[in-house]
């Protein structure tokens, strides 16, 4: 959830933060190559630690460990393009002859990683971009789909935040012995569902006297000066682009996985990743003017 902190991300506009973590996400959708992935997951990790909202990403990579040990399993039983056969289990309805090769395994591991990338460089986006600011740059433009995707980013929060309550609220009572199993959180869901039905209904009341539904009247504020922190954001996003489009030609991550494995030199990636870290932590080396 996005809190105003003192740091060059949240100092910078919105829409410069934003396209400074879309960058890492092209990033990591771009290369399988694990070297990069892992560059892009330092570079992340590393500017959220400085932006003050390291906690906040370690909470959402955790959950997306699930999906990417997931990805990799399937991965590694259905795919059957691999040349190294690891395992052979025979005829397993309804999947027909399944053999686990070393390159659908690893494929799928590297697929898993991508994915924990990924959610780690969203996490940093919701954590750095102002959502009231991204409403106000597409309200002129499309104010109910910008109303919507605020909304959005700030009541998951607050209904994961009922969810805890009503949970701890249902094992102090006397017959909490099964709010534990697969019941008891069926009950929490269901009560979570009603009651985010019931918020929604207040918000779109109080959207509605506000005058939310009537168009925008069209007039624009004064423009506000570009500040160190916005043109050093998007000289580190436009550089990522840049790193991502001569990988791309240039072919120094490149890995294919099937039949055999194989990478690129690994020295060109090692360099790659390098620059991908410095470069992602360039707005981080001027700090004046970030105070609250």
């Amino acid at each position: 959830m996005y809190r105003r902190r003192a740091s060059p991300l949240h100092a910078a506009r919105a829409g410069v933060t934003a396209l400074y973590g879309l960058a890492l996400v092209a990033l990591a959708l771009s290369f399988t190559h694990p070297v990069v992935l892992a560059a892009v997951a330092v570079a992340t990790l590393l500017a959220g630690h400085l932006a003050g909202v390291g906690p906040d990403l370690l909470r959402a990579g955790r959950f997306s460990f699930v999906l990417a040990g997931t990805l990799a399993i399937v991965n590694a039983l259905v795919v059957r393009e691999g040349l190294t056969v690891l395992w052979r289990f025979g005829e397993l309805p309804p999947l027909g002859q399944v053999d686990v090769t070393l390159e659908a395994l690893v494929y799928g591991l590297l697929l898993g990683m991508r994915v924990v990338v990924i959610v780690l460089a969203f996490a940093l986006l919701t954590a750095c971009v102002d959502p009231d600011a991204v409403l106000r740059a597409f309200g002129r433009r499309s104010l109910r789909s910008a109303l919507t995707a605020t909304l959005a980013t700030r009541m998951v929060p607050v209904l994961a935040r009922d969810a805890r309550r009503m949970d701890e609220a249902l094992r102090c009572r006397p017959d909490a012995a099964g709010m534990g199993t697969t019941r008891g959180r069926a009950a929490v869901v269901r009560a979570v569902a009603s009651g985010a039905l019931d918020r929604a209904v207040d918000v779109a009341a109080t959207l509605e006297l506000r005058g939310y539904a009537a168009r925008p009247s069209g007039v624009r504020g004064a423009r506000e000066p570009w500040s160190r922190h916005d043109l050093s954001v998007l000289a580190a996003a436009v550089a990522l682009c840049l790193i991502a489009v001569v990988t791309a030609i240039t072919g120094a991550a490149d890995l294919d996985a099937y039949p055999r494995l194989h990478a690129a030199d690994g020295l060109g990636a090692l360099v790659i990743g390098v620059l991908i870290v410095l470069v992602a932590l360039l707005p981080f080396c001027d700090r004046r003017g970030t105070e609250l």
